[in-house]
């Protein structure tokens, strides 16, 4: 059973370009999925509805929150269908396997005040490290780039006369975003008169920088904004994503197109940034 597992995962890394989490995520959620059938089952074939409809009884009572039974009960069924598209099987029986109902989440959004506040932190500071904060805090609520995305920029993909950014996301697609007045401006204070104090190696490419001279990781990044939420005095639930959400969501207050936000977010799926529709207004009653 082992055998078709290590097959799908391979599938997956080689031929859907899932990532190394994605892909360890399925294989925790497997592993977890066949400690539990085994006894019952000796082979795929003899998987059936009862002994699948046990395995999410069991989930529940493990007292898994019902998005994350959801995810496991997909790992499953995705596995199922390819073996079923691969010809393994002959019949798939997930078909008729209902998941848990998950309640939509809605992402947090914070409203224009509140990103004023926090992209104004740095600015009560003068050194080298406040002029970085406010130009990566800048970029990302001026762009909607992941957090990923903007620790990976080297300086070259950073076009100031031209005022837009190249990023590159997981799949290894490339888009350029434009950027606002004040990115732009504050992009320049950091090159001019930030990146330098911090560089250490001339070769080094990265555009943000920490305090040893090397790349900015995300889980530095996600410390400074942690910090910074916290001095402007917002909700500790703020994350670097959380500008994401706001970029999203105050453009289509605006009146943006959907096509276009989907664009600029770099969403494969249109689906994905319909979310951003439902979201209320985060300025109304302020």
């Amino acid at each position: 059973m082992w055998e078709q597992i290590e097959a799908f995962l391979t599938y997956l890394t080689t031929e859907k370009d899932c990532s190394e989490n994605t892909t360890s995520a399925y294989r925790n959620d497997l592993t977890q999925f066949v400690d539990a059938i085994s006894g019952r089952v000796d082979a795929w074939q003899e998987v059936d509805h009862p002994v699948l409809t046990a395995y999410v009884d069991h989930l529940q009572e493990q007292k898994y929150a019902s998005s994350t039974v959801a995810r496991k009960v997909a790992a499953v069924k995705s596995f199922f269908h390819y073996m079923l598209d691969t010809g393994r099987l002959q019949d798939d029986p997930t078909a008729t396997l209902d998941s848990p109902r998950v309640q939509k989440r809605l992402p947090k959004i914070l409203s224009s005040e509140e990103v004023d506040r926090l992209l104004n932190r740095p600015v009560q500071m003068t050194d080298p490290k406040a002029l970085r904060d406010k130009a990566f805090l800048e970029l990302l609520y001026a762009t909607g780039m992941r957090v990923s995305e903007l620790v990976a920029l080297d300086v070259d993909d950073v076009q100031l006369k031209a005022r837009q950014v190249q990023c590159v996301n997981r799949a290894n697609r490339q888009r350029t975003l434009p950027l606002s007045e004040r990115a732009t401006k504050s992009l320049r204070f950091y090159l001019e008169r930030g990146r330098d104090v911090l560089l250490r190696d001339r070769h080094e490419n990265a555009l943000f920088l920490n305090h040893r001279g090397k790349r900015l990781t995300r889980q530095g990044l996600w410390l400074i904004i942690k910090g910074h939420v916290q001095e402007a005095g917002l909700d500790t639930n703020v994350t670097p994503h959380t500008l994401r959400h706001s970029f999203a969501t105050h453009l289509l207050d605006d009146g943006k197109d959907l096509r276009e936000v989907q664009k600029l977010l770099g969403h494969a799926n249109i689906s994905t940034t319909q979310i951003y529709t439902e979201m209320p207004s985060p300025d109304e009653g302020a």
